[in-house]
């Protein structure tokens, strides 16, 4: 995708821009009521739709193969900057014991939604609705606090030592995404939730941040 952004078009209303390795796929096949358009220069982006979304597809295998999705998340996230950047995650059996991993990686560290699967079927159903509810408020919107409430971004806060879901809340409403948050000084966090949370917050974002370079 890098150097090729003005390739990248909001499709029109009803319509979905698929990469053209999705062409004969089961997630394509599902998508009933839907023009889709083919497009063989998006570069790592595997579908657009016509709320501005951009979708990075990590499938099972993906996942599995190991450590080189990373390298394919920080190519997406630099290269569509003018989209809503959304990653798309089977979340199987297999892939359960890396999920976290991933979770922290997409969210944490690099800022971006992460919307778990249970493989193309779901997804088609969940692509359907983000298409029909287009021309309303974005939900996944960075600018939106009902994306960042997003509920695998308000578990993976809750999970910090002290944090329950009273500050976890306030806390994602004070910041306007979860770069800011990761990112936030000791001080910010303890005028939200005070000196021993906050000092979680710092010390648990600080190691997942390090484990993940």
């Amino acid at each position: 995708m890098e150097g090729k952004k003005a390739t990248l078009s909001v499709p029109a209303y009803g319509h979905v821009i698929a990469s053209e390795k999705w062409r004969n796929s089961s997630l394509i096949q599902s998508l009933k009521g839907l023009k889709i358009l083919f497009e063989s220069d998006l570069g790592v982006a595997d579908f657009l739709l016509p709320n501005k979304n951009c979708i990075l597809y990590l499938s099972e295998c993906d996942v599995i193969a190991g450590a080189a999705y990373k390298r394919k998340l920080v190519r997406y996230r630099n290269a569509c900057s003018s989209f809503q950047e959304l990653v798309v995650v089977e979340k199987t059996r297999l892939v359960e014991q890396y999920f976290w991993a991933i979770q922290k990686f997409v969210v944490l560290e690099l800022g971006l939604t992460l919307l778990p699967v249970g493989g193309q079927t779901e997804a088609s159903q969940l692509l359907l609705q983000m298409v029909h509810t287009a021309g309303k408020d974005n939900p996944f919107s960075r600018k939106s606090s009902s994306g960042l409430l997003y509920p695998l971004v308000l578990a993976t806060v809750q999970q910090v030592p002290g944090v329950g879901r009273v500050k976890a809340l306030a806390l994602l409403e004070l910041f306007s995404s979860i770069h800011q948050l990761c990112h936030a000084t000791v001080a910010e966090l303890e005028a939200v939730v005070g000196q021993a949370a906050a000092q979680n917050i710092h010390t648990f974002f600080y190691k997942s941040t390090v484990a993940g370079r």
